[in-house]
């Protein structure tokens, strides 16, 4: 498993990491062994960075989490890298993201999941108000003064809001949606992060499992599924589902796109290929819900590199099928 420097955390991680949302007790309801042997797995694969929030499953996330790494204390030298997010647990506006607050919720992350000191708290793509203040970043930085974290870094759900971010000298990390249907952060965000030290955690690299190529017309979503009740921004942001594509018309392309795997390559490993290649990611982190999920995005981290011609096709199956959706808005 590759493994890159996310510098300002004073840490290396793997390429591939693991998204925990599904582990919360909502859409995916995955039954508590099964997160067990989720995370056993990927661990066992070189997977050492898990990322999660305080409001997955208002906490089971991360208890879950903190379970499973007070196990693996028991017969390791070194555990996961855990990176947690705060600021949804209020309302969304910018009186809510206050120094008491941000103590409060990070005190309970930190019970969640057994640490002293969290190793990377994001704010969880808040208001574009908050990214403006001074404020908030000043309790950030009390945050990591207090010892309460080793280092921050912020969940954007906009380019525009990674780049005022990246502004901030003590942002350690920006987490970003990043794949074959979300390509704009490749223009000005990914670059300044770059030349910020600024560690890139990509998201949503499979386009909320549109890039598997599993799904068809007829697929029926739980009423729980964000992937039902958000297609249209009903509950939060519709970037985060589907990347804001269109399900229809994501599926016409999400078929051309499963059509340049190499052979022997998944569709899903081709797109988490793609995304860790692009120059200034440190780490992705698709989520899964069984060990087969975890084993195989686990493999994406020690394969070749796609050629240039399959990257090239790629692009060109963006600018035709999805760019004029998508490109103009996040």
């Amino acid at each position: 498993m590759e493994k890159r420097l996310l510098a300002k955390a004073e840490r290396k991680v793997s390429v591939v990491g693991l998204g925990a949302w599904q582990f919360g007790d909502g859409w995916a309801h995955v039954r508590e062994h099964d997160v067990r042997a989720i995370l056993d797995e990927a661990a066992l694969a070189g997977v050492d960075f898990v990322d999660t929030a305080d409001v997955y499953g208002d906490g089971r996330s991360e208890r879950l989490i903190g379970r499973f790494l007070r196990e693996f204390r028991a017969s390791h030298d070194e555990r996961p890298t855990v990176a947690t997010k705060l600021g949804r647990r209020g309302a969304q506006e910018l009186g809510t993201f206050t120094l008491d607050a941000f103590r409060a919720w990070t005190d309970r992350s930190r019970e969640n999941l057994g640490m002293d000191t969290l190793d990377l708290v994001q704010l969880h793509t808040p208001p574009d108000a908050v990214f403006a203040s001074d404020a908030v970043f000043d309790a950030l930085d009390a945050l990591v003064d207090e010892g309460r974290v080793k280092a921050y870094g912020v969940s954007v759900e906009t380019c525009a809001q990674a780049m005022t971010a990246l502004a901030r000298p003590n942002v350690a990390s920006v987490q970003i949606i990043l794949n074959v249907f979300r390509r704009k952060p490749l223009e000005q965000v990914l670059p300044a992060a770059r030349a910020a030290g600024v560690g890139v955690i990509a998201r949503v690299p499979l386009a909320s499992g549109l890039l598997s190529g599993k799904f068809r017309r007829d697929t029926v979503f739980a009423a729980s599924d964000h992937r039902a009740y958000n297609r249209h921004g009903e509950r939060f942001d519709v970037g985060e589902t589907f990347s804001g594509v269109d399900y229809e018309s994501g599926l016409a392309a999400a078929d051309e796109f499963a059509a340049l795997a190499p052979a022997g390559v998944t569709p899903a490993q081709l797109a988490l290929r793609w995304v860790t290649q692009q120059d200034g990611v440190t780490t992705v982190i698709p989520g899964a819900t069984s060990v087969a999920q975890a084993r195989c995005n686990a493999a994406v981290g020690s394969m070749e590199p796609l050629s240039e011609e399959t990257g090239e096709l790629l692009r060109e199956l963006y600018d035709r099928r999805i760019r004029a959706q998508v490109h103009h808005r996040w």
